[in-house]
């Protein structure tokens, strides 16, 4: 299976624990990239741990050897879309979360995350890689 693949901060942290569902999948010809918000949730993961520096220094390693994907005026314009369209349907989801699906649709990726509001989300391609 190849493709271009967004990871969310649950499958980011299952490859650094070695998941074999993750790392299986990362050895078929697929790009992945990061988004800066996982990236934010990695290092408040990081600074609430007991071991902070090697956990901080871990997430900055990640952070140097991935492609990153910041937010932009058009990032904002697909979160706005998507959270109005939750509201609508009366199915919130964490703001984190629909900036992440923001980036992924407003560059043609695929989600990677084991949550499953992800499905809520219109036209958002989603995989599991479990």
């Amino acid at each position: 299976m190849s493709g271009e693949f967004l990871l969310d901060t649950n499958i980011v942290i299952a490859l650094t624990l070695g998941d074999g569902a993750v790392l299986d999948r990362l050895e078929n010809d697929v790009t992945v990239y990061l988004s800066s918000i996982v990236l934010g949730e990695l290092f408040f993961g990081a600074y609430r741990s007991a071991r902070v520096e090697e956990n901080l220094e871990r997430v900055t390693e990640l952070a140097a050897h991935n492609t990153v994907l910041d937010c932009d005026t058009s990032t904002a314009r697909h979160f706005g879309r998507i959270k109005n369209r939750l509201r609508i349907a009366g199915r919130p989801i964490p703001e984190n979360d629909i900036w992440i699906a923001a980036l992924a649709r407003q560059h043609g990726l695929t989600l990677v995350a084991r949550d499953a509001h992800f499905g809520e989300i219109e036209g958002l391609e989603v995989q599991a890689w479990q």
